[in-house]
């Protein structure tokens, strides 16, 4: 591994590129924050992909990608002379300094449980106005909701076991039970909503990620489908033409070859 030198100077190598792509390629001059945004996003997720493979090689390179963007939006911020690279390092160097007095002040904490609650109380006294002000708008939603619950559950607001939240599916799945028994469209999305709800903030409890471990089955599912797929195209069978049946022959060989 590299030491603290070379990884300064491995920095610097890509901020000289920065400036270099900035000034002579057509390209990169024409980037701006707007348009840079949706390729970032789509940068994170494949980054985000790479992680749920426990592929470390990918990782390194879809971290090198973020890495890229991230000093792109520094550079354009230095050319509104609004910020630079160092003041995006220093402002979160002193976030984290602040949000930290356990570690760089004088306040003990007992566990992870007691950082996380004293994290959102400094927050609020920072002058935000909600512990949920720093939830983005745009999160997809099962992302969202495990924000949420983390957040009010850092100030106090939440269950004491996992028993209760338990419970508490089970509530909202008879509630939903009742809404499709009478055929109530409306209360029938809203119900399970709740449902979702319910269970995500449950899986925080027995400390499961809910976006993990449902992009996991997504990618389960795919392998799985692309398997009967290439299984009955090998038996010159058309799939769309097959019955359920002749399906489900492929689909537990698919789970038994992926054991």
């Amino acid at each position: 591994m590299n030491n603290r030198e070379n990884q300064l100077k491995a920095f610097n190598r890509l901020l000289d590129i920065m400036d270099d792509l900035r000034e002579k390629c057509p390209w990169d001059k024409k980037q701006t924050l707007e348009s840079l945004r949706h390729l970032t996003i789509e940068e994170v997720y494949e980054l985000a992909d790479a992680i749920l493979d426990n592929d470390l090689e990918e990782v390194k390179k879809e971290l090198g990608d973020v890495l890229l963007h991230l000093v792109f939006y520094a550079k354009i911020g230095s050319e509104k002379k609004a910020f630079d690279i160092a003041d995006v390092a220093n402002a979160i160097s002193d976030k984290l300094i602040a949000r930290h007095p356990h570690i760089y002040g004088d306040v003990k904490v007992k566990n992870e449980e007691e950082v996380k609650k004293n994290w959102e109380q400094l927050k609020l006294k920072e002058g935000k106005s909600s512990v949920l002000e720093g939830v983005p708008k745009s999160l997809p939603a099962v992302v969202k909701a495990c924000r949420i619950q983390e957040k009010v559950a850092g100030v106090g607001f939440d269950w004491e076991k996992p028993e209760q939240v338990w419970e508490k599916v089970q509530e909202e799945l008879s509630e939903l039970n009742d809404e499709i028994i009478a055929n109530n469209k409306e209360n029938i999305e809203k119900e399970f909503g709740d449902v979702l709800f319910s269970m995500i903030n449950y899986a925080r409890f027995i400390g499961v990620n809910p976006e993990n471990a449902l992009e996991k089955t997504n990618k389960k599912f795919i392998n799985r489908f692309r398997f009967l797929e290439k299984e009955a195209q090998k038996s010159g069978k058309n799939i769309a033409e097959m019955s359920l049946e002749e399906m489900d022959v492929y689909w537990e060989n698919s789970k038994k070859y992926f054991k």
